[in-house]
């Protein structure tokens, strides 16, 4: 069918265009942009001037948890989750159970993927077997069967040797290595920002150095091997100086940030709800200082990519001390708002930024269709809706887990539609386009 999606904002930076411009969508590709384009028996779904229409956003970190973790989170309610938040492809992390480092269970996430019929999901593979640091992965075979990038996601890869190895060999297949940037030794069995906060709660702390120290080596072997090597939620200040130097010196270091790390500090370990382990994750809230570097590096062009890092763990699994708790919270429906309120509004970055952010540089980083709205490019769109106003709901969530810290926020810009492959597969009452569904 087609579809033309007439009267808003479209915003296309990997193709300059930012205008009043219908789109035309013809089964599963962008059919045409421009002005007053004909119906020619077109579905036709009208727009407020005000809402935007850009390639669909996305998400480059994200725990699926299937298979193996079904109680968390499940392929199907993830990728429901992912179109709700206005993301049209999500990228899996590997620390499912088995682990994703055979071309069996990468093929399993891929099928899974198909069946939901949501938002598209790029699996990434293991960097090494198991996880555990001592053997690579068989890289070719992950690659073969669909992974677009390498990690040993909360584990850090082990050693440098691994880590060059790694490097050199996913390389060869153009992949990029995404490294949980942190030294074991220094992490220690912390659980907070090492800091006042974690001081005055008696909470083991984690200092950013432990980040830093990581980026700084990889960043050296990735100038030694040539390679592409990706900074997951980088969160501490001395990590971003470390990129900088990096992309200064012409190294092809890329890196993300979450939005609860250029929103939230270690302040919330302490109010409005002390011990709140739903503000318990690794890397974890940083400073004011640290924060503030992260919104700096997302304005000025250091930071290529914000990322959820959406990782659902079940209610009882947080209802537990602070300490024993699991790290991590979900993320994928509240991203856009939180971008929206805290940087857009806040006059931090442009609404071309934002799709920089969360579409077009995700896409070039992992080597994965999108990002664009040029003719033949897959259908795959997000129409936002910049003054919608949110307010954050846990229990309404499609995440089949609630492990949010932003529960009640209200905040301002939201997500109206979500189009993947052609097909509408959410539309918020909210913003008033439920009826162009039908």
């Amino acid at each position: 069918m087609k579809r033309l999606l007439k009267g808003g904002r479209v915003v296309d930076p990997a193709a300059g265009i930012d205008g009043q411009l219908d789109v035309l969508i013809d089964d599963d590709r962008i059919a045409a942009v421009g002005r007053g384009l004909p119906v020619d028996g077109a579905v036709v779904v009208e727009l407020r001037p005000d809402f935007v229409v850009c390639p669909g956003l996305i998400d480059m970190h994200v725990h699926l948890r299937e298979p193996g973790q079904e109680h968390k989170e499940t392929i199907a309610t993830g990728t429901a989750a992912a179109v709700a938040g206005g993301f049209t492809a999500v990228a899996c992390m590997p620390n499912t159970d088995p682990i994703n480092d055979n071309a069996n269970v990468t093929a399993y996430i891929v099928s899974k993927a198909r069946e939901a019929g949501q938002a598209r999901v790029y699996p990434i593979g293991a960097v090494s077997r198991g996880s555990r640091g001592e053997l690579l992965a068989d890289i070719a075979e992950l690659r073969q069967a669909g992974c677009v990038a390498l990690s040993d996601d909360g584990r850090p890869v082990a050693t440098a040797l691994l880590m060059r190895r790694a490097l050199e060999y996913a390389a060869m297949f153009g992949m990029p290595v995404i490294d949980h940037c942190e030294d074991p030794s220094l992490k220690g069995d912390g659980v907070a920002h090492e800091g006042f906060q974690a001081s005055t709660l008696g909470l083991r702390g984690i200092p950013g150095a432990a980040e830093a120290i990581m980026v700084e080596r990889d960043v050296q072997l990735a100038e030694l091997t040539g390679a592409a090597f990706h900074v997951a939620h980088m969160s501490a200040r001395s990590s971003l100086r470390a990129v900088a130097k990096g992309k200064d010196a012409g190294i092809r270091v890329t890196c993300e940030v979450a939005p609860h790390h250029f929103t939230l500090t270690d302040e919330a370990l302490a109010a409005p709800v002390p011990y709140d382990t739903n503000v318990k994750m690794n890397p974890p809230l940083r400073e004011s200082v640290d924060r503030d570097a992260m919104v700096a590096g997302l304005a000025d062009g250091t930071v290529d990519a914000i990322a959820t890092d959406h990782a659902p763990h079940h209610y009882d699994e947080k209802q537990v001390e602070f300490d024993n708790a699991p790290f991590g919270i979900t993320g994928l429906e509240t991203a856009v708002s939180l971008t929206f309120d805290r940087l857009v509004h806040g006059g931090v970055i442009t609404l071309r930024r934002m799709i920089e952010l969360l579409s077009v540089n995700p896409a070039r980083i992992l080597s994965v269709p999108g990002g664009t709205l040029a003719v033949g490019a897959p259908a795959d769109v997000t129409i936002l809706a910049p003054d919608l106003r949110v307010r954050v709901a846990a229990a309404a969530m499609r995440s089949r887990s609630k492990n949010t810290p932003f529960d009640g926020w209200e905040l301002r810009g939201g997500v109206a539609a979500t189009i993947v492959g052609g097909r509408m597969l959410f539309a918020n009452e909210a913003a008033g386009l439920a009826a162009a569904t039908a």
